[in-house]
Protein backbone atom coordinates (compact mmCIF):
# COMPACT_ATOMS: atom_id res chain seq x y z
CA UNK A 1 0.00 0.00 0.00
CA UNK A 2 2.30 2.72 -1.30
CA UNK A 3 1.86 6.48 -1.46
CA UNK A 4 1.81 6.30 -5.26
CA UNK A 5 -1.07 3.82 -5.19
CA UNK A 6 -3.03 6.00 -2.78
CA UNK A 7 -2.49 9.06 -4.99
CA UNK A 8 -3.63 7.10 -8.03
CA UNK A 9 -6.78 5.93 -6.29
CA UNK A 10 -7.63 9.43 -5.04
CA UNK A 11 -7.08 10.80 -8.56
CA UNK A 12 -9.49 8.16 -9.89
CA UNK A 13 -12.04 9.07 -7.22
CA UNK A 14 -11.76 12.77 -8.06
CA UNK A 15 -11.60 12.43 -11.85
CA UNK A 16 -14.34 9.84 -12.22
CA UNK A 17 -12.66 7.68 -14.85
CA UNK A 18 -9.44 5.77 -15.45
CA UNK A 19 -8.67 7.86 -18.52
CA UNK A 20 -9.14 11.17 -16.72
CA UNK A 21 -7.05 9.98 -13.75
CA UNK A 22 -4.25 8.87 -16.10
CA UNK A 23 -4.24 12.28 -17.77
CA UNK A 24 -4.14 14.03 -14.44
CA UNK A 25 -1.20 11.94 -13.25
CA UNK A 26 0.63 11.79 -16.60
CA UNK A 27 0.69 7.98 -16.55
CA UNK A 28 -0.88 5.27 -18.66
CA UNK A 29 -4.40 3.97 -18.11
CA UNK A 30 -2.97 0.52 -17.44
CA UNK A 31 -0.86 2.00 -14.62
CA UNK A 32 -3.98 3.43 -13.00
CA UNK A 33 -5.83 0.14 -13.29
CA UNK A 34 -2.87 -1.79 -11.88
CA UNK A 35 -2.56 0.52 -8.86
CA UNK A 36 -6.27 0.22 -8.03
CA UNK A 37 -6.15 -3.55 -8.50
CA UNK A 38 -3.21 -3.76 -6.10
CA UNK A 39 -5.07 -1.73 -3.46
CA UNK A 40 -8.11 -3.95 -3.92
CA UNK A 41 -5.98 -7.05 -3.26
CA UNK A 42 -4.43 -5.44 -0.18
CA UNK A 43 -7.81 -4.54 1.30
CA UNK A 44 -9.70 -7.62 0.19
CA UNK A 45 -12.80 -5.65 -0.84
CA UNK A 46 -13.80 -4.17 -4.23
CA UNK A 47 -13.08 -0.44 -4.49
CA UNK A 48 -14.50 0.22 -7.97
CA UNK A 49 -17.11 -1.33 -10.25
CA UNK A 50 -17.66 -1.18 -13.98
CA UNK A 51 -20.43 1.09 -15.25
CA UNK A 52 -20.66 0.98 -19.04
CA UNK A 53 -17.25 1.98 -20.34
CA UNK A 54 -16.29 3.67 -17.11
CA UNK A 55 -15.97 2.88 -13.41
CA UNK A 56 -17.39 4.24 -10.21
CA UNK A 57 -16.47 3.76 -6.59
CA UNK A 58 -18.19 1.11 -4.55
CA UNK A 59 -19.47 2.08 -1.10
CA UNK A 60 -16.23 0.64 0.31
CA UNK A 61 -14.24 2.66 -2.23
CA UNK A 62 -16.02 5.87 -1.29
CA UNK A 63 -15.21 5.34 2.39
CA UNK A 64 -11.62 4.40 1.65
CA UNK A 65 -11.09 7.45 -0.58
CA UNK A 66 -11.82 9.71 2.39
CA UNK A 67 -9.19 7.99 4.51
CA UNK A 68 -6.72 7.97 1.61
CA UNK A 69 -7.05 11.76 1.29
CA UNK A 70 -6.34 12.18 4.97
CA UNK A 71 -3.30 9.89 4.82
CA UNK A 72 -1.90 11.79 1.84
CA UNK A 73 -2.66 15.09 3.52
CA UNK A 74 -0.84 13.98 6.68
CA UNK A 75 2.18 12.95 4.63
CA UNK A 76 2.28 16.40 3.01
CA UNK A 77 1.75 18.04 6.39
CA UNK A 78 4.60 16.00 7.85
CA UNK A 79 6.93 17.08 5.04
CA UNK A 80 5.88 20.69 5.53
CA UNK A 81 6.44 20.47 9.29
CA UNK A 82 9.88 18.93 8.91
CA UNK A 83 11.05 21.40 6.27
CA UNK A 84 9.57 24.33 8.17
CA UNK A 85 11.23 23.25 11.40
CA UNK A 86 14.59 23.13 9.63
CA UNK A 87 14.14 26.54 7.97
CA UNK A 88 10.75 28.29 8.37
CA UNK A 89 11.62 30.90 5.74
CA UNK A 90 12.01 28.22 3.08
CA UNK A 91 9.22 25.82 4.07
CA UNK A 92 5.95 25.16 2.24
CA UNK A 93 2.72 26.90 3.18
CA UNK A 94 -0.67 25.71 1.87
CA UNK A 95 -3.27 28.44 2.34
CA UNK A 96 -7.00 28.03 1.78
CA UNK A 97 -9.46 30.92 1.84
CA UNK A 98 -13.11 31.59 1.17
CA UNK A 99 -13.79 33.81 -1.82
CA UNK A 100 -14.39 37.08 0.03
CA UNK A 101 -11.23 36.69 2.10
CA UNK A 102 -9.23 35.84 -1.02
CA UNK A 103 -10.62 38.86 -2.88
CA UNK A 104 -10.49 41.47 -0.15
CA UNK A 105 -7.99 40.46 2.54
CA UNK A 106 -5.28 38.28 1.05
CA UNK A 107 -3.84 40.19 -1.94
CA UNK A 108 -1.93 42.82 0.06
CA UNK A 109 -1.03 40.30 2.76
CA UNK A 110 0.39 37.86 0.23
CA UNK A 111 2.32 40.56 -1.61
CA UNK A 112 3.97 41.86 1.55
CA UNK A 113 4.63 38.35 2.86
CA UNK A 114 6.28 37.27 -0.41
CA UNK A 115 8.42 40.40 -0.36
CA UNK A 116 9.54 39.61 3.19
CA UNK A 117 9.86 35.83 2.86
CA UNK A 118 10.50 35.06 -0.83
CA UNK A 119 11.78 31.56 -0.03
CA UNK A 120 8.45 30.25 1.29
CA UNK A 121 6.74 27.87 -1.16
CA UNK A 122 3.26 29.34 -1.11
CA UNK A 123 0.11 27.84 -2.61
CA UNK A 124 -3.45 29.13 -2.32
CA UNK A 125 -6.77 27.32 -2.67
CA UNK A 126 -9.88 29.49 -3.00
CA UNK A 127 -13.34 28.03 -2.61
CA UNK A 128 -16.61 28.06 -0.67
CA UNK A 129 -16.75 27.51 3.06
CA UNK A 130 -17.40 23.78 2.86
CA UNK A 131 -14.42 23.21 0.57
CA UNK A 132 -11.82 25.07 2.62
CA UNK A 133 -12.83 23.43 5.91
CA UNK A 134 -12.78 20.03 4.20
CA UNK A 135 -9.23 20.78 3.07
CA UNK A 136 -8.18 21.56 6.64
CA UNK A 137 -9.88 18.43 7.99
CA UNK A 138 -8.13 16.30 5.35
CA UNK A 139 -4.74 17.89 6.17
CA UNK A 140 -4.63 19.40 2.66
CA UNK A 141 -4.28 22.97 3.96
CA UNK A 142 -1.98 24.39 6.64
CA UNK A 143 -3.99 27.56 7.30
CA UNK A 144 -7.55 28.61 6.47
CA UNK A 145 -8.86 32.17 6.32
CA UNK A 146 -12.62 32.07 6.67
CA UNK A 147 -15.39 32.55 9.17
CA UNK A 148 -15.87 30.48 12.29
CA UNK A 149 -14.68 26.86 11.97
CA UNK A 150 -17.34 24.13 12.10
CA UNK A 151 -17.68 22.18 15.33
CA UNK A 152 -16.61 18.91 13.72
CA UNK A 153 -13.26 20.25 12.49
CA UNK A 154 -10.28 19.95 14.85
CA UNK A 155 -8.96 23.49 14.59
CA UNK A 156 -6.53 25.89 16.23
CA UNK A 157 -7.73 29.48 15.92
CA UNK A 158 -4.59 31.62 15.74
CA UNK A 159 -5.95 35.09 14.92
CA UNK A 160 -9.17 36.99 14.37
CA UNK A 161 -10.18 40.11 12.49
CA UNK A 162 -13.50 42.01 12.74
CA UNK A 163 -15.91 41.49 9.85
CA UNK A 164 -19.34 43.06 9.56
CA UNK A 165 -22.04 41.71 7.28
CA UNK A 166 -24.39 44.44 6.07
CA UNK A 167 -27.40 44.58 3.78
CA UNK A 168 -26.63 46.77 0.77
CA UNK A 169 -28.53 47.91 -2.28
CA UNK A 170 -28.61 50.57 -4.94
CA UNK A 171 -29.96 53.90 -3.61
CA UNK A 172 -33.26 53.51 -5.46
CA UNK A 173 -33.80 49.99 -4.13
CA UNK A 174 -32.84 51.05 -0.63
CA UNK A 175 -35.49 53.76 -0.62
CA UNK A 176 -38.26 51.20 -1.07
CA UNK A 177 -36.74 48.35 0.95
CA UNK A 178 -39.17 45.92 2.58
CA UNK A 179 -37.76 42.80 4.20
CA UNK A 180 -40.44 40.44 2.92
CA UNK A 181 -40.87 41.90 -0.58
CA UNK A 182 -37.60 43.34 -1.87
CA UNK A 183 -35.65 40.75 -3.94
CA UNK A 184 -32.38 39.43 -2.53
CA UNK A 185 -29.31 38.72 -4.66
CA UNK A 186 -27.37 35.78 -3.22
CA UNK A 187 -24.36 33.54 -3.61
CA UNK A 188 -24.75 29.84 -4.36
CA UNK A 189 -25.44 27.28 -1.58
CA UNK A 190 -22.25 26.45 0.31
CA UNK A 191 -21.14 30.06 0.60
CA UNK A 192 -20.77 31.43 4.11
CA UNK A 193 -22.60 34.66 3.28
CA UNK A 194 -25.40 32.64 1.66
CA UNK A 195 -25.77 30.59 4.83
CA UNK A 196 -25.87 33.77 6.91
CA UNK A 197 -28.48 35.34 4.62
CA UNK A 198 -30.67 32.22 4.70
CA UNK A 199 -30.46 32.05 8.49
CA UNK A 200 -31.19 35.77 8.84
CA UNK A 201 -34.32 35.57 6.69
CA UNK A 202 -35.50 32.34 8.33
CA UNK A 203 -35.19 33.86 11.82
CA UNK A 204 -37.50 36.67 10.68
CA UNK A 205 -39.86 34.33 8.81
CA UNK A 206 -39.28 36.36 5.63
CA UNK A 207 -39.39 34.75 2.19
CA UNK A 208 -38.55 37.47 -0.36
CA UNK A 209 -37.78 36.65 -4.02
CA UNK A 210 -34.21 35.41 -4.49
CA UNK A 211 -31.79 35.59 -7.40
CA UNK A 212 -28.74 33.32 -7.15
CA UNK A 213 -25.50 34.49 -8.78
CA UNK A 214 -22.22 32.63 -8.87
CA UNK A 215 -19.63 34.93 -7.35
CA UNK A 216 -19.12 37.87 -5.02
CA UNK A 217 -18.42 40.11 -7.99
CA UNK A 218 -21.67 39.11 -9.69
CA UNK A 219 -23.68 39.64 -6.50
CA UNK A 220 -22.17 43.09 -5.94
CA UNK A 221 -22.70 44.08 -9.57
CA UNK A 222 -26.28 42.79 -9.48
CA UNK A 223 -27.08 44.74 -6.33
CA UNK A 224 -25.50 47.91 -7.78
CA UNK A 225 -27.58 47.44 -10.94
CA UNK A 226 -30.79 47.39 -8.88
CA UNK A 227 -31.58 43.66 -9.07
CA UNK A 228 -32.13 43.53 -5.33
CA UNK A 229 -30.38 43.82 -2.00
CA UNK A 230 -27.50 41.63 -0.83
CA UNK A 231 -25.93 40.58 2.44
CA UNK A 232 -22.21 41.22 2.04
CA UNK A 233 -19.08 41.74 4.06
CA UNK A 234 -18.40 45.44 4.44
CA UNK A 235 -14.85 44.63 3.32
CA UNK A 236 -16.20 43.45 -0.03
CA UNK A 237 -18.28 46.53 -0.88
CA UNK A 238 -16.11 49.36 0.42
CA UNK A 239 -15.40 50.80 -3.05
CA UNK A 240 -19.08 50.69 -4.05
CA UNK A 241 -20.14 52.37 -0.80
CA UNK A 242 -17.53 55.11 -1.22
CA UNK A 243 -18.66 55.72 -4.82
CA UNK A 244 -22.36 55.79 -3.87
CA UNK A 245 -23.27 52.86 -6.13
CA UNK A 246 -24.42 50.97 -3.04
CA UNK A 247 -25.71 52.14 0.32
CA UNK A 248 -26.05 50.29 3.63
CA UNK A 249 -29.69 49.54 4.40
CA UNK A 250 -30.96 49.88 7.96
CA UNK A 251 -32.36 46.36 8.07
CA UNK A 252 -33.53 44.91 11.42
CA UNK A 253 -30.81 43.14 13.37
CA UNK A 254 -28.00 44.51 11.22
CA UNK A 255 -25.03 44.55 11.02
CA UNK A 256 -24.05 40.96 11.78
CA UNK A 257 -20.73 40.32 13.50
CA UNK A 258 -18.94 37.51 11.62
CA UNK A 259 -15.21 37.81 12.37
CA UNK A 260 -12.55 36.43 10.06
CA UNK A 261 -10.53 33.60 11.56
CA UNK A 262 -7.04 32.37 10.72
CA UNK A 263 -7.24 28.68 11.55
CA UNK A 264 -4.67 25.87 11.49
CA UNK A 265 -4.88 22.23 12.46
CA UNK A 266 -3.92 20.84 15.85
CA UNK A 267 -0.16 21.31 15.28
CA UNK A 268 0.63 24.38 13.14
CA UNK A 269 3.92 24.22 11.26
CA UNK A 270 6.71 26.73 11.87
CA UNK A 271 6.13 28.26 8.42
CA UNK A 272 2.42 28.59 9.20
CA UNK A 273 3.24 30.48 12.39
CA UNK A 274 5.64 32.66 10.41
CA UNK A 275 2.74 33.73 8.18
CA UNK A 276 0.48 34.32 11.19
CA UNK A 277 3.10 36.59 12.75
CA UNK A 278 3.06 38.58 9.53
CA UNK A 279 -0.75 38.56 9.54
CA UNK A 280 -0.82 40.03 13.03
CA UNK A 281 1.14 43.04 11.80
CA UNK A 282 -1.74 43.91 9.43
CA UNK A 283 -4.50 46.30 10.53
CA UNK A 284 -7.37 44.75 12.44
CA UNK A 285 -5.88 41.32 13.17
CA UNK A 286 -5.53 40.23 16.78
CA UNK A 287 -4.22 37.01 18.36
CA UNK A 288 -6.84 34.51 19.41
CA UNK A 289 -7.31 34.38 23.14
CA UNK A 290 -5.62 31.19 24.42
CA UNK A 291 -8.20 30.67 27.15
CA UNK A 292 -11.04 30.33 24.66
CA UNK A 293 -10.09 28.02 21.77
CA UNK A 294 -13.06 27.94 19.40
CA UNK A 295 -12.82 24.26 18.53
CA UNK A 296 -11.10 21.02 19.36
CA UNK A 297 -7.32 21.13 19.21
CA UNK A 298 -4.62 23.07 20.94
CA UNK A 299 -4.24 26.82 20.71
CA UNK A 300 -0.79 27.76 19.44
CA UNK A 301 0.98 31.02 20.13
CA UNK A 302 1.85 32.79 16.85
CA UNK A 303 4.51 34.97 18.45
CA UNK A 304 6.52 31.81 19.20
CA UNK A 305 7.25 31.27 15.51
CA UNK A 306 10.89 31.41 14.52
CA UNK A 307 11.81 34.23 12.30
Amino acid sequence: MTEARLRTFVALADAGSVRAAARRLYVTESAVSAAVAALTRDLGVPLVQRVGRGVRLTPAGTVYAGYARQVLGLLEEGRAAARGAADPGHGPLRLAAVTTAADQILPELLASFRARWPGVELTLEVGPRRQVWSSLAAHEADLVLAGRPPAEVAATVLARRPNELVVVGAPGVADGFALARTPWVMREPGSGTRASADAYLAEREAAPPRLVLGSNGAVIAGAAAGLGVALMSRDAVGAELDAGRLVVIDAPGMPLDRPWHAVAGAAPTATTLLFVRHLLDAPGWRPARPARPARAGSTATPTAAPG
